[in-house]
């Protein structure tokens, strides 16, 4: 893993975030009081990514909140085109792939190589597998895990503490902030996009990336940079 992306939505929901038009994943009650999952149901939509239409298939709800494709990946990967030369050669983990639409454009722009990754969830892997295919893409490597505070900083934190380049001389690219300032920066990195409002939750985990000894800088457009501490 040299580079790490990751759209923050999934993990930070927030109780009054409109992103979803008002929807929400939703449980039965039955008439013993029970909760009963609801039968899951889909839609394919079309949507433009720069330079580039994806047919993506969503869920209609989904228990682990993967049903969406947020507005925050569209404004992610706008970002990721101004700054090509962070993924040029690179692999690239993305954490939090939901629909797997951002690693599909990614994949088919630039020919990178990418895995993704969410919750441990058969119909999510499944749905990004679909997502690939009617995208006349191969299917991407896909891993399973937990995403919760605590065990996606020490995840973040093994991934880039450990990564083989750490033993290798620095790799080092510039990154072009909103203010046109060029920041360099060094492999392996974790880049964040926080496109929802500053609040409790993102004090957690960077508060949590902090004490973890990593460095998180704001790049501008709601984009953070994760290092580790030098």
């Amino acid at each position: 893993m040299d580079t790490a992306v990751f759209s923050a939505a999934s993990l930070f929901h927030a109780d009054d975030d409109s992103d979803d038009d008002g929807r929400r994943d939703q449980a039965q009650v039955g008439a013993d009081g029970e909760s009963q999952e609801q039968a899951l149901e889909y839609e394919e939509r079309l949507h433009k990514f720069p330079g580039v239409d994806l047919s993506i298939r969503e869920f209609s709800c989904h228990q682990l909140n993967a049903n969406l494709l947020w507005p925050g990946t569209f404004f992610f990967a706008a970002w990721l085109v101004k700054n090509p030369s962070i993924l040029d050669g690179q692999r690239i983990l993305e954490l939090g792939s939901g629909t797997g639409a951002l690693a599909i454009f990614l994949r088919k722009t630039y020919g990178v190589d990418i895995t993704t990754s969410d919750y441990d969830d058969k119909d999510i892997e499944e749905n990004i597998a679909h997502n690939c295919r009617v995208n006349n893409l191969d299917l991407l490597p896909h891993i399973r895990h937990v995403k919760q505070y605590p065990n996606l900083i020490k995840t973040l934190s093994f991934l880039l503490k450990e990564s083989d380049l750490n033993r290798q001389r620095a790799v080092c690219t510039n990154i072009t902030t909103k203010s046109g300032e060029q920041v360099v920066v060094t492999y392996p990195m974790f880049l964040m996009s926080w496109r929802r409002r500053i609040g409790k939750d993102q004090s957690i985990f960077f508060e949590g990336c902090e004490k973890a000894g990593l460095e998180v800088r704001h790049l501008g457009d709601l984009v953070y940079l994760i290092n580790k501490k030098n």
